[in-house]
């Protein structure tokens, strides 16, 4: 090891790095030489002695690994600097405490202003690493950091120029500092690299709604566009790449539709005839969107060809794509129309079907505009064999029943084999019928009574027998009802090409280039317990609040936090992800001073069982006080928590400080908190109310931090909290069926998947969520063949209403919730999904 052959050294350093993990002890006997080799004169010796100190992943390293790499942050040399950079994320992996305490972030952030690309590049990286591993924010961005970034941002190699990129798309800039940054950025979309080009082009989007002047942001776009057709060309970029890239431009063209429906841009999305079918039903999507008056012609003819082509997955969508250019452009709808007869012309059979489809859906958008076409469809019939193309046919005859002259036969023939078609195709027989008998009450008497006696007394599906039901009851008792019922205006179908919300496409587009923007979800949908970090501008930040809260959890974590973390996790509750915040606002070793009040709350916790939370195996820093916890409520509906203190020290406890950390439910304790005395060996119960004014913070959901003081100090422990029934208020929730449409009308959705869920039956979805507190107003099925259905429910938390839908869908379930709070809307999705997967 003490050779001066550079090679040699390197291969010894080498085999040391492979056996460290096994004979720790053995390595360390050569620290000696490490720690000499660091203050070499050879640059590419001391780097190489800290990289393979960093590399040796043991504790003991620690003490030697920090005064080593505090003098290479201050290398004289560029290269030892960057080693040292890279090397401070591996110190951070064996010691995170260590990195804060010694101060290793700031001197990462001075590396920034260094200049050396290379160096600057590291130093990036290592802290975006440190952020998402602590989920803090230990940029702290400031102008000269800010001016480090663009200028090695030309200069860094590829992977360098993502990571700078990616920093300043988390950074958040006033309108000055986003001009600027934009026009260094904007080189960098020429980047023969796509993960540079994409990064770049998060960069402007994140950037681009903060630049007011109108020549600025036109000049941004327009710089825009070469890259993104650049990202499609087959001779570059291989098809994964190609849909990577369609993918984002799906959402940037919702975000700006104008951007690139000029012909010269359109054209690059047309489908070759060897690009794979996710490429080209991408491709097809984005065309639809990006559809207007002066290129539909050009997007139809394309269409068309499309429908001609042997893959019949994309000839379907091809299909279905002009019926939604149809709906989109009202102008341009009989010219769509057309084309879908020429197509049933062909007699393709699934082209024919798909086409009778979206022709149902434009007999809604334009009602009474487009009969003349019925007959053609009619002479189809004989080749429907699919439940939805025969649904559609079947509407469209009894919605026109009155203007086709043999309406009554052709729904005859369908009524025939009635008990042997799909709930779907059933559903629109019965409607139909019913609509036909509206007309023509002398032809269709008997098919009427026919298809109702089917519905009410030999079908066992629940759905069409209650339609049934319905139905007769409604022409029995009241035809003129009967008639405003089934044969009332209908709500016209709408345009869903741009059904992404605004906010969540925000959402979405401050994560281009990343798998959000591929699977357009949100993060949080993707990756359960995932950590944003916001980056901020130095002196621009939290409250005075939570800078303490900040200093403190770095002051106040116990040295054995890691243990603990171990064994909490061990005993099933999660561990926090950082050390424990300063809850009570004091961490001396003093005794703490109780306010004077009255005799303790009374109050009876009629909860769940005590749960334990503060021992010597569970919580943080225990002083000898064992604490069980439960949560109950009492005659008044208040929330109450009981706890069981028993004093395991030899000394009398009698002074008690008790707070929640900020929590899911914004609980606080009510006061006054005074708890008897505790003797040696004495346990205690006490039960005191809380009260739900606190801040809402959705961060440990299922659990709230409590801090717990005693003369002897201050503990941390998580009491978790599943009693949902306590959070609901039944007699508040609307009732009536008109409210809640009203209601759900006005509000925002906020939608989340519950894959948890292993039950899947409305009747478990209903009684889990009426035992909790909430109210069923209906229940619907959109589509029994893909047992596509929905659930609504009412509810009031906090003295706001939150609506909810169930929706089943493909063997899914997803919840949709709406409010008028946000966060009581994300609250109460969260607690859906906890209660039906429990």
């Amino acid at each position: 090891i003490t050779t001066g052959d550079l090679e040699l050294k390197k291969l010894v350093y080498l085999y040391i790095i492979n056996y460290a993990r096994r004979q720790p002890e053995a390595a360390l006997k050569v620290v000696d030489q490490f720690q000499k080799d660091a203050q070499s004169p050879d640059p590419l010796i001391r780097a190489l002695a800290i990289r393979t100190m960093g590399c040796i992943r043991i504790p003991k390293i620690v003490g030697f690994l920090v005064p080593t790499l505090k003098l290479a942050l201050r290398d004289k040399d560029d290269y030892v600097k960057k080693t040292a950079a890279i090397c401070t994320v591996k110190l951070y992996d064996i010691d995170q405490e260590v990195v804060f305490e010694e101060e290793f972030v700031p001197k990462l952030r001075e590396l920034i202003s260094e200049g050396n690309p290379m160096v600057v590049f590291n130093a990036v990286a290592a802290l975006t690493e440190i952020g998402m591993k602590s989920g803090k924010d230990v940029f702290n961005m400031n102008s000269n950091m800010l001016s480090g970034l663009a200028a090695a941002l030309s200069e860094c190699n590829e992977w360098g120029q993502i990571y700078l990129l990616d920093a300043l798309a988390a950074y958040e800039p006033d309108e000055k500092e986003a001009a600027t940054i934009l026009q260094r950025v904007s080189p960098q979309l020429k980047n023969k690299n796509a993960g540079v080009s994409m990064s770049a082009i998060k960069v402007i989007m994140k950037y681009l709604p903060l630049v007011e002047s109108k020549s600025a942001r036109k000049s941004a776009l327009d710089a825009l566009r070469p890259p993104l057709i650049t990202l499609l060309n087959h001779s570059i970029h291989p098809p994964e790449i190609q849909y990577v890239a369609l993918r984002n431009i799906n959402l940037i063209i919702q975000k700006f539709p104008d951007l690139l429906t000029g012909f010269q841009y359109l054209k690059e999305f047309f489908s070759e005839f060897n690009d794979p079918i996710y490429v080209k039903i991408e491709k097809l999507e984005i065309m639809v969107k990006l559809a207007a008056d002066s290129n539909i012609d050009l997007i139809l003819t394309e269409f068309k060809n499309y429908a001609k082509e042997a893959d019949t997955e994309f000839v379907r969508k091809a299909v279905r794509a002009i019926g939604r250019c149809a709906i989109k452009l009202t102008s341009k709808a009989q010219k769509c129309v057309h084309v879908l007869l020429e197509l049933i012309k062909t007699g393709v059979n699934y082209v024919v079907q798909e086409a009778i489809i979206v022709i149902k859906d434009i007999f809604r958008k334009y009602p009474n505009k487009y009969e003349q076409i019925i007959g053609v469809l009619c002479d189809n019939l004989d080749s429907l064999d699919e439940p939805e193309a025969k649904a559609s046919m079947v509407w469209i005859i009894g919605e026109y029943s009155h203007r086709i002259s043999n309406s009554d036969e052709l729904l005859e023939n369908f009524a025939d084999s009635f008990e042997t078609e799909g709930t779907q195709v059933q559903l629109a027989i019965l409607t139909a019928v019913v609509k036909l008998f509206l007309h023509k009450q002398e032809e269709a008497g008997d098919l009427v009574k026919k298809v109702l006696e089917i519905c009410t007394k030999k079908v066992d599906n629940p759905d069409l027998r209650d339609r049934g039901f319905v139905y007769w009851r409604l022409l029995y008792q009241n035809p003129e009802t009967a008639r405003a019922v089934v044969l009332g205006k209908k709500p016209e179908i709408s345009d869903q090409t741009f059904q992404v919300e605004s906010k969540t496409l925000d959402e979405l587009l401050r994560n281009i280039n990343t798998l959000s923007s591929i699977f357009h979800k949100p993060p949080a949908q993707l990756v359960k317990g995932d950590r944003t970090v916001s980056f901020k501008t130095k002196g621009q930040g939290d409250s005075d609040e939570d800078e303490d809260e900040d200093e403190d959890e770095d002051e106040d974590e116990d040295e054995d936090e890691d243990e603990d973390e171990e064994e909490t996790q061990a005993n099933g509750t999660a561990a926090p992800s950082s050390g424990p915040a300063n809850i009570l606002g004091m961490l001396d070793d003093g005794p703490a001073t109780a306010k004077t009040a009255s005799a303790p709350v009374s109050a009876s916790a009629n909860g769940a069982s005590p749960v334990l939370v503060l021992n010597s195996t569970r919580g943080q820093n225990y002083k000898g006080l064992e604490v069980a916890a439960s949560f109950g409520q009492n005659d008044d509906e208040e929330i109450t928590l009981t706890l069981f203190m028993k004093n395991n020290t030899p000394q009398a406890l009698t002074k008690f400080l008790f707070k929640f950390n900020n929590n899911f439910l914004g609980l606080q304790i009510t006061p006054p908190f005074t708890p008897p005395a505790i003797s040696p060996g004495q346990s205690i119960q006490y039960t005191c109310i809380l009260s739900e004014d606190g801040k809402i913070n959705l961060q440990n959901f299922g659990q709230l931090q409590a801090a717990l003081k005693t003369q002897l100090g201050v503990s941390f422990f998580y009491i978790p909290f599943t009693e949902w029934s306590y959070l609901f208020d039944r007699e508040e929730v609307i009732e009536d069926a008109k409210d809640f449409l009203q209601s759900w009308e006005e509000l925002e959705d906020h939608t989340q998947a519950l894959p948890n869920v292993k039950d899947h039956s409305p009747k478990f979805i209903q009684e889990r969520l009426e035992a909790i507190g909430m109210k069923k107003m209906a229940y619907r099925s959109l589509d029994a063949a893909s047992n596509h259905a929905c659930m609504f429910l009412s509810s009031s938390i906090k003295e706001e209403d939150v609506l909810v839908e169930i929706e089943f869908k493909g063997g899914n379930l997803i919840a949709h919730c709406k409010s008028e709070s946000e966060e009581l809307a994300n609250l109460v999705i969260r607690i859906v999904d906890s209660a039906l997967s429990a």
